[in-house]
This record gives C-alpha cells, structure tokens and sequence, in this order.
C-alpha cells in the first residue's frame, strides 16, 4: 500500500520471525532424544541453530534500522485515538466492571448499551460511562480513569 512506509521491511522481519518459530518447534521435538544416544536430532540441530541464530541477528539489524527512521506523530495519533469517542477502552472498563463482582453478562449489556449510544447518537462513551453507573460502587471514578489510562 502506498501510504505506509516500511512495508517491504516490516513484512521481512515478520516472515523471518515465523521461521525462527518454525525452528523452534523442531528444537522442541528434539528435547526428547538428548538421553538418547541417537544422532537424529544433532542433524536438525546443526541446521536450525546456524540458521536461527544468523537470521535474529538479522532481524534485530532490520529491526534497528526501522526504529531508527520512525517517525511517530503524537497529534496523529491521539486524533485517531479519540475518534471512537472512547470505544477503545470498552473492554478494559467491562473487565475492571466484572473484577468489582458484577456478573459479565450484565457489565456486557452496560458497556454496550452505552458504546451504541455512541455510535447511533454521537454521545461520548466516557461521559455516558460516568452518568448511569451499573451499580452504585461499579462505576467509580478510579475503575474508569485506570481504564483510560495509557
């Protein structure tokens, strides 16, 4: 895609990551032969750990290089952020919600209740979260600030 900036690098580090994780499995497998005196697993060995080790070097290298020119822009990013009208953190306040005791059934229908009012009115997820509390001790000030907090 056009717009984005390091694809062809982004995408390389994540297909040379899966193979890593490839050889690791193999690893894995040979964890069982080690009491054995069994020369099957020295021959994957002498090929995943060459491989493995030369390609993280790699990685870490293209990794670097990428980190070094990103460029990252705050105002951006908390445009976006704040697009959903706060939706983004549903989840977290439906989970700090049920660990108060409220059944998650309930605390499901709430934060939906009040994420559709954002979506069909407009209304702010937030605003509407510190208005109709679910139960009276569920929704404090501090279950939803530690939500929004990033």
């Amino acid at each position: 895609m056009p717009h984005k900036r390091n694809p062809i690098t982004g995408e390389r580090i994540s297909g040379m990551a899966r193979l890593v994780r490839g050889n690791a499995i193999a690893a894995m497998e040979d964890i069982t032969l080690w009491h054995e005196r069994d020369i099957s697993h020295s021959s994957v060995e002498r090929v995943i750990l060459p491989d493995s080790t030369i390609n993280v070097d790699y990685c870490c290298r293209k990794l670097t290089n990428l980190l070094d020119k990103l460029l990252v822009y705050p105002e951006a990013m908390m445009e976006n952020l704040n697009k959903t009208g706060g939706l983004i953190f549903s989840q977290r306040i439906m989970l700090a919600v049920v660990s108060k005791g409220v059944l998650r059934e309930d605390a499901y229908k709430w934060v939906q209740r009040n994420a559709m009012a954002r979506w069909l009115k407009g209304e702010d997820f937030r605003t509407n979260v510190e208005k109709i509390s679910l139960k009276k001790k569920s929704t404090t000030a501090s279950i939803i600030n530690g939500s929004y907090a990033m």
